[in-house]
């Protein structure tokens, strides 16, 4: 019997490997990370093994401006992401969605980052 955590394990690396092999190495991933309560996204340059740039509704400007966890904070996150690459002079990435399907908050975040000038 599979379990719940065991699958999307498998989904996320499948997805990861998916990225790999399409000739992106060396562009930077913009990775999701969703919980019950935050979301977050960062720009990871796996050549280094650094993260570049990070964004989360758990920051201060966000809590002071917005409440809860639904597609409005994704947006924001993906507004913020968006602002702090292009600063950093990062435009092209690979979006990693990781186990999550692409809709909902995810795909609200997948939006405002290219409405804010990331391309993928």
């Amino acid at each position: 019997m599979l379990y719940k955590s065991s699958t999307k394990e498998r989904r996320k690396h499948r997805i990861r490997e998916k990225l790999k092999n399409r000739k992106n190495i060396f562009r930077h991933r913009l990775s999701v990370f969703r919980s019950d309560r935050y979301i977050y996204a960062q720009i990871i340059d796996d050549v280094n093994q650094c993260t570049v740039v990070s964004a989360s509704s758990l920051e201060k400007e966000y809590r002071d401006s917005f409440k809860g966890n639904d597609c409005k904070a994704a947006s924001w996150v993906g507004e913020c992401i968006a602002k702090r690459a292009v600063e950093n002079g990062l435009k092209k990435v690979v979006f990693d969605r990781g186990c999550y399907k692409f809709h909902g908050r995810i795909k609200s975040l997948a939006d405002s980052a290219r409405a804010f000038g990331l391309e993928f």
